[in-house]
């Protein structure tokens, strides 16, 4: 875990110029790369692990300065984060810093609190978010922020059109939400085509005329945590900026399957690309990119095969869409590009590697993350010649494992309980041959996640694969598992039906995966053990409490344990009965095997009282340990507390599992 950890890359809007931030240890900071050399460098200079997360990068039009937000987001009650106990608090504010010039030698100059910032294109200005209102800044610090809009609801996805003269933006009204437009010169909003239902990811024209839109219809009934493939269909509809006239249905899904908006892994889910939308549908059954003309027209399929498409980013003509895909390596991520009207898709990387987080910064280059099994996530660069060079490659440090040291994880096909067939990673200890070893069974969160073939693109699951990596170098026998409603292996698999809070039909995976390693000759089958965090935490309690006899230990990382607590319902109807059921504390009277519980008590996923109750439950009847850290989010902030929850884990498995002391 020592390695630094980069964010998607961020193109310029001029001068080639490309940006993420790096998390080495705790410690973010934004670098920098530039033409001709492509050498990052780093432009800003904190220096502690401190838990302020780095984010939402914009460049201002010139590629001169770096606008950004440091500190995570608030809680329901309106608290910052403040991992580190820090007496004066902490806050989430938007920042400036300069790239180049004489400026660049200088500190970061902070705008004011808030998120979500849009730099106009005509340069000078940016607009943000403060408690859920539009604000708005010089640039050069001249002036103080000013409240730009004073609207009902909580506004926000702010998108500024072309020419800088309108800001387009959602306002989020709890059970519906419109797209606004405000004009700068004339300080006026209005609201575009406005519905009972969910308008979501405004997108400009290129002339600044018009805005696109999805929009998805309200549905009170609609469950989470339980399958969804068919819904009232959602469309894409445009409308005239001004608002001079009505907007108008462009395209709307078919009924049936795959008529639920399905989300991109990218911030933006609507390409305006020439004359042409592009946007994401399932309707085969796989997340697909398709494209519409703005005249009219059906969907056009731009993506066809059983493959999911992923990270998706527009070159800067526009003619063109470049993405991530598993397409012919289903448990891999590689580039491809396929044109905006269609055409054949062109694979950009392959191989034994990973490669997402696509971003094109002209004459045929593309930037994006890259990594392998044994390599860690780097920046990289391929140019039009098809050279790959790594933006950083001293920034990995010394000490980082070599990769001799590491394991390389094997593709497993098995099946669950109940007959449906799974794809895992299987981590074999170097050394042991012949011997009988530990093993544990990893469940990764989401549970819309797929884990790979290698370091992931998530923080969450880069970290997750390094303490996979960690117990196979102790000698234990690992197996990540994709269960049911996890995503990459179409709709049908991830809309699994009974799954999560409407029968946990995941349970059958997890036995699957018992049974898988009780039968493997390397493994002893009375030392079966379980980890994951988050639904992973879910899962893992869940095989504690309906199997102790196959699992003899789990260390349950801020998971869910009461489907009705967590979802806010009851147990007295049906769904609420079968909520709870399919709850691991429905099954606590059998849980036996010892567990570790570790959560950070400010978590805004997965409610602190879930592990209160359990721990409340398991008392004085079952070995429970516990890691709590105060005022730590569901994603730790600190690097000190992933290394200490990765270290409890391992010396919790040691003592439960292992002949390693």
């Amino acid at each position: 875990m020592s390695a630094p950890f980069p964010s998607a890359p961020v193109a310029s809007p001029s001068g080639g110029k490309v940006a993420w931030v790096y998390n080495a240890r705790g410690v973010r900071n934004i670098w920098v790369a530039e033409p001709p050399a492509y050498t990052g460098r780093s432009v800003t200079a904190y220096t502690d692990d401190d838990g302020q997360e780095i984010s939402e990068l914009q460049w201002t039009p010139d590629g001169r300065e770096m606008v950004y937000v440091r500190g995570e987001g608030a809680n329901g009650a309106g608290e910052y984060p403040n991992p580190t106990n820090d007496p004066k608090g902490a806050e989430q504010q938007v920042w400036v810093v300069a790239v180049e010039g004489a400026a660049a030698q200088k500190a970061p100059r902070l705008i004011g609190e808030g998120n979500q910032p849009a730099v106009s294109p005509i340069g000078g200005r940016v607009a943000f978010v403060r408690k859920g209102q539009v604000w708005s800044a010089q640039l050069d610090g001249k002036d103080k922020a000013e409240q730009l809009i004073h609207a009902r609801g909580q506004n926000g996805d702010l998108r500024w059109s072309p020419d800088g003269a309108r800001l387009a933006f959602v306002s989020g009204r709890g059970n519906h939400s419109f797209v606004g437009v405000y004009d700068a010169a004339a300080k006026t909003i209005h609201y575009l085509d406005a519905s009972v239902d969910h308008d979501d990811a405004p997108v400009w024209s290129p002339d600044s005329r018009h805005v696109a839109f999805v929009r998805i219809p309200s549905v009170d009934e609609h469950r989470y945590f339980a399958a969804v493939r068919s819904g009232p269909p959602w469309s894409i509809r445009v409308a005239d900026a001004g608002g001079e006239n009505a907007g108008k249905e462009l395209w709307k899904a078919l009924e049936g399957d795959g008529s639920v908006f399905r989300q991109l892994g990218s911030e933006q889910h609507l390409y305006w690309a020439g004359d042409r939308l592009v946007f994401p549908w399932e309707r085969d059954g796989w997340t697909h990119l398709y494209s519409v003309a703005v005249a009219g027209s059906d969907a056009k399929l731009l993506t066809p095969g059983e493959f999911e498409v992923e990270h998706v980013a527009m070159t800067p003509s526009g003619r063109e869409m470049v993405y991530s895909s598993n397409q012919g390596d289903i448990d891999r991520r590689h580039i491809w590009r396929v044109g905006a009207a269609g055409g054949t898709p062109l694979e950009v990387t392959s191989g034994a590697g990973l490669e997402w987080s696509p971003a094109a910064i002209g004459d045929g280059a593309l930037v994006f993350i890259h990594a392998d099994t044994a390599r860690q996530a780097r920046p990289a660069i391929r140019l039009a010649s098809g050279e790959i060079r790594d933006l950083a490659p001293d920034a990995i440090p010394a000490d980082f494992p070599k990769a001799d040291a590491l394991v390389t994880p094997q593709q497993v096909i098995f099946p669950a309980a109940d007959g449906l067939t799974l794809h895992g990673q299987l981590f074999l200890p170097k050394n042991g041959a012949g011997q009988k070893h530990p093993a544990v069974v990893f469940f990764h969160g989401g549970s819309q996640r797929q884990m790979l073939l290698g370091w992931h693109y998530m923080y969450y699951y880069n970290n997750a694969y390094a303490l996979n990596q960690y117990l196979a170098s102790r000698g234990y026998v690992v197996l990540s598992v994709n269960y049911r409603s996890g995503i990459g292996y179409g709709m049908k698999f991830r809309e699994a039906f009974n799954y999560g809070a409407g029968g946990g039909s995941e349970f059958n995976d997890v036995m699957g995966a018992g049974l898988f390693l009780r039968s493997y000759p390397a493994v002893d089958p009375a030392r079966i053990g379980l980890w994951g965090g988050s639904y992973g935490g879910y899962l893992t309690a869940m095989g504690l409490a309906r199997a102790s006899d196959l699992f003899a230990a789990g260390v349950d990382m801020h998971g869910v344990h009461d489907w009705t607590e967590e979802l806010g319902i009851g147990k007295d109807d049906a769904e609420g009965r079968l909520a709870f059921n399919s709850s691991p504390m429905a099954s606590v009277k059998d849980w036996r095997s010892p567990v570790l519980l570790v959560h950070g008590d400010d978590d805004r996923n997965v409610n602190f009282r879930q592990t209160v109750e359990l721990v409340e439950a398991l008392r004085g009847r079952v070995h429970v340990e516990q890691l709590i850290f105060p005022d730590e989010i569901h994603d730790f902030l600190m690097h000190a507390h992933w290394l200490a929850a990765y270290r409890a884990a391992a010396r919790f498995f040691d003592a439960q599992l292992s002949d390693v002391k």
